[in-house]
């Protein structure tokens, strides 16, 4: 049977192919996947449909995404990872432009201003987080939990990291997942009133063998952590370092991390700039103190400023570029990826837009219409508006228990209403019962969350 040529797939020309064959010593393109065993291999040939012309191809995918109900239609309360704040249009502007949306990353050479605007933003990011060095973005809050963890676990020496009960689920996975074989985990657990650290059970998991702590603050649950001082100083006496994830947009409103001892700061750039997507738009970030130590385990491009030979004249550009990935290629620690380098100019020109004063005042919004949120639904009759008695910033779990409801039943029946209720914890913290983890930010309105408090009224009195 002939080969068909697909448009969209490179090199499928059977010439093409057989040239590139010759000049690596394969004999057939089969032998590439010889490593795959044979049972998960497809036998039968993979008939794939016509080809689509550009105008076709359009129409169809738009008529997919015309499927979606978006957050412009629907009041979205849904956190828990990808939270919808407001993008300033000068965000959208400056990582649409063809210097940085194309060549985000490449070499001083052809540099037209990228090396600059992620020094820009690692300044920037550092003093949020008051610490020295930031690197350029790794792909997500995931990667750089992960990616610090190991760090620590290479600065100690040591082989077991204790993680916080109350680290998003799926955040816990990908640390493990990036850590294993090589690190032991064990998680702390909580005080389920609180949903503060066990500082007891943290003791007695604290041996010699322990490289960090990672938490979250505020956490995946909402609350905000009060104990880290105490955390730290049980940790700097087992000799094992404070690895602390961090939402930067409470940051106007609450102390950094590196205030209550944390050794390595890491979390989502999401928030600072950044559209919700389904996958993608997403965007983690890491900082420490300017130690050695700690320089030496970044796996990635940290960007600095230097002189040059001509006065007055400043230039940008690697800070031990040999550490990284992509100068020791296999032998690198960890590898890295650039392509979330864009995400890093645009958390830049977010921070830079709003300045300290701007933050404060986003920070102060949010705490204000979350607390009128809670205050609010505290009213209806079998619900109770924070299930936890610590503070919080923007997300709290709302507990149903009461209402003789299913969080998926009031889920389903708010989307007939236009809204977008909380996430339903009762699957990954099954402790709490029927409760959802909701979440306000700037973006609502009084009248949003009126209408929220309003329609979980008359659906739990139907």
């Amino acid at each position: 049977m002939a080969q068909k040529v697909h448009p969209y797939i490179p090199n499928m020309v059977p010439e093409v192919q057989a040239e590139m064959l010759k000049v690596i010593g394969a004999e057939s393109i089969m032998e590439l996947y010889s490593c795959i065993p044979e049972e998960l291999q497809l036998k039968e040939a993979l008939v794939l449909p016509p080809a689509l012309t550009e105008y076709e191809l359009r129409r169809h995918i738009e008529g997919i995404l015309g499927k979606n109900t978006s957050t412009k239609e629907y009041i979205n309360f849904l956190g828990a990872g990808c939270w919808q704040h407001f993008i300033p249009a000068v965000c959208d502007e400056i990582n649409q432009r063809s210097e940085f949306l194309t060549a985000y990353a490449g070499e001083p050479y052809e540099d037209h201003g990228r090396f600059q605007a992620l020094f820009e933003y690692q300044s920037l990011v550092a003093e949020l987080v008051d610490m020295d060095v930031v690197n350029v973005p790794t792909f997500d809050w995931g990667q750089a939990a992960a990616t610090a963890i190991r760090m620590a676990a290479r600065i100690t020496g040591r082989k077991k990291v204790l993680l916080a009960r109350t680290v998003a689920p799926e955040r816990s996975k990908i640390i493990i997942n990036y850590g294993t074989p090589q690190l032991e985990f064990e998680f702390v657990q909580f005080d389920t009133t609180s949903g503060a650290m066990d500082l007891g059970d943290l003791q007695s998991k604290l041996t010699e063998d322990v490289a960090a702590v990672y938490f979250e603050n505020p956490s995946y649950l909402g609350f905000i952590e009060a104990q880290g001082l105490e955390i730290s100083k049980l940790l700097k006496a087992n000799g094992s370092l404070m690895v602390v994830g961090v939402d930067p947009i409470s940051l106007g409103v609450l102390a950094p991390p590196s205030h209550y001892g944390a050794d390595i700061v890491c979390g989502d750039l999401q928030p600072l700039g950044m559209h919700m997507n389904y996958s993608g738009g997403q965007a983690g970030f890491i900082a420490s103190r300017n130690e050695e130590k700690f320089v030496h385990e970044y796996p990635s491009r940290l960007f600095g400023i230097v002189p040059t030979v001509k006065e007055g004249e400043y230039g940008f550009g690697d800070v031990a570029y040999e550490r990284t990935s992509f100068a020791q290629r296999e032998k690198g620690k960890e590898s890295v990826g650039t392509q979330t380098a864009l995400w890093g100019i645009t958390a830049g020109v977010y921070l830079a837009l709003l300045g300290p004063d701007g933050m404060q005042e986003v920070g102060q919004t949010i705490m204000q219409n979350s607390q009128y949120a809670v205050q609010q639904l505290n009213q209806i009759e079998g619900v109770k508006g924070s299930r936890l008695d610590s503070p919080f910033f923007k997300e709290f779990i709302v507990d149903f228990n009461q209402t003789g409801c299913t969080v998926e039943q009031i889920n389903q029946r708010l989307l007939e209403k236009k809204v977008f209720g909380g996430k339903d914890l009762s699957q990954e913290f099954p402790e709490f019962g029927q409760s959802a983890l909701f979440c306000v930010t700037e973006v609502h309105t009084k009248e949003d969350i009126d209408h929220l408090v309003q329609s979980i009224q008359e659906i739990l009195t139907k």
